[in-house]
């Protein structure tokens, strides 16, 4: 993990996170500077931004985004009046690309307390910032928010996120030793995140977004969080080190999924090629496409705590999906994809359809090239057979 251990935040016993943690308001200024002058940060902006004065006098180009950096972050000395600002942003992209947003469940948790919220994974980016979202606008305080370092190329990359509350997860640790020593740093981390600091955190339930449409949580999360209350307390008993974290299942569930063609290509490639290259900025235009694309309606549910009645990681996964799969929305788009695929027409639920949800979705499925529509309409339908009890697998 040393590609972004930058010397600024080195681990020391009075700081033990500081590689991994997100960044503390006394650091902000500094960041922020930092990024203002990153070439490589610059250049993908002008990318994006400025195409054909990128390609014409880059200099320029990054001269102009250098400024307008300068400008969007002027008087940011806190992580919180960081967020503000992104928060602006994020009303705007919820209007423009949602149809509507429903939040259900957050009135039943204290606002006092801090909870681990454990999510179903679909996008990179929204599914946390949904939750920071409902968290805002029930006025309370937003999540850190738990990011693989596989998505971390970049230092710019893990500047803007650290800033943005985000954690870092290690998944490129080399070697059996380093990648224990690693989980034991992010479990201890998360441990006083919530018992210490009282900062609600976010995590997915497995590694990767699922691209099926199947969500399932990975017992080896669950192990992972309870390396620390085993460490400090050899005695302590499975279901209090899963009490003192308070987990919350939360569930996410997207009308439309902005990443839904890209998501069946993956699965095409894999399927037929036996692998997929990811190309060099995938991971950065996955987060560009699901902010920017259409979503249709979409629905957050919290659940509630998980109890100290669990006694495996395995029960605990189980109590997640139950509450993850039971909170989960079903749309038209999912039931019109199980019809189109002719599977268990009797879980259709045809009052639900109205002629609008038909040429909606008809025109979405127009546009997915005919080789790549079974894993498409699959990550649709998988949902309607799971909530059934249906699925194979």
């Amino acid at each position: 993990m040393t590609h972004h251990n930058n010397a600024s935040t080195a681990s020391t016993p009075s700081d033990p996170w500081a590689d991994i943690r997100p960044y503390m308001d006394h650091e902000v200024a500094d960041v922020l500077a930092k990024l203002s002058r990153d070439n490589e940060l610059l250049n993908a902006l002008t990318r994006f931004r400025l195409p054909r004065l990128a390609r014409w006098a880059p200099p320029l180009a990054r001269g102009i985004a250098s400024h307008a950096v300068r400008r969007e972050v002027k008087g940011v000395t806190s992580v919180r009046e960081f967020q503000m600002r992104i928060a602006s942003y994020m009303v705007r992209m919820i209007r423009t690309t949602t149809d509507a947003f429903e939040v259900a469940g957050l009135d039943k948790l204290d606002p006092g307390s801090a909870y681990l919220f454990i999510g179903n994974h679909r996008d990179i980016s929204l599914d946390p910032a949904f939750v920071n979202y409902a968290l805002y606008q029930a006025d309370r305080d937003t999540v850190r928010i738990a990011i693989g370092d596989n998505l971390l190329k970049k230092p710019y990359v893990t500047d803007l996120m650290r800033l943005n509350k985000s954690f870092i997860v290690p998944r490129s640790a080399r070697g059996k030793r380093a990648m224990l020593a690693a989980y034991q740093q992010l479990s201890a981390y998360i441990r006083h995140s919530i018992t210490e600091d009282q900062h609600s955190i976010w995590m997915a339930q497995r590694e990767g977004r699922a691209k099926n449409g199947i969500d399932r949580t990975d017992p080896a999360i669950i192990k992972m969080l309870t390396i620390a209350s085993r460490t400090t307390n050899r005695d302590a008993a499975f279901g209090d080190a899963i009490a003192e974290l308070k987990l919350v299942p939360v569930s996410i569930s997207y009308e439309y999924d902005p990443c839904d063609r890209q998501k069946a290509q993956e699965l095409y490639d894999i399927d037929t090629k036996g692998s997929y290259a990811k190309s060099e900025f995938e991971d950065i235009r996955s987060i560009v496409a699901g902010i920017t694309g259409t979503k249709g309606r979409v629905q957050l549910r919290f659940g509630t705590p998980v109890g100290a009645d669990m006694a495996t990681p395995d029960e605990v996964a189980a109590e997640i999906d139950r509450q993850v799969i039971g909170g989960y929305r079903l749309f038209p788009s999912h039931y019109l994809a199980l019809e189109a695929l002719g599977d268990a027409p009797e879980l259709v639920a045809r009052r639900a359809i109205t002629r609008d949800d038909r040429e909606r979705f008809k025109a979405r499925l127009a546009n997915v090239p005919e080789p790549l529509r079974p894993y498409w309409l699959a990550q649709y339908a998988n949902p309607v057979k799971h909530k059934a009890g249906r699925l194979t697998s």
